[in-house]
């Protein structure tokens, strides 16, 4: 899987599960202040994600530090390069 079909696939993770609008979708786009997503959300959305692309992140401190689109997509395209092989 390339990294942009990884980034193609945690938006329409992020598309489906919040109705938030493709167009709306950048890197740049902070999670909370312009997507919308609250706390609770962003638990949806890590369960979505664990699921999606089969890799642990509730255990991963990281987590903690995303705010934009841009520090998700680095974030999931390095558990998915560091995970073990299915």
């Amino acid at each position: 899987m390339t990294d942009q079909e990884i980034i193609e696939r945690v938006n329409a993770g992020l598309e489906e599960e919040f109705e938030i609008p493709r167009e709306k979708l950048v890197p740049d786009a902070k999670i909370y202040e312009e997507l919308g997503l609250d706390s609770l959300d962003a638990v949806d959305m890590v369960v979505v994600l664990e699921q999606q692309f089969k890799i642990k992140i509730r255990e991963d401190d990281g987590i903690q530090k995303i705010r934009t689109l841009a520090d998700l997509y680095a974030f999931i395209l390095q558990k998915v390069a560091t995970r073990p092989e299915q």
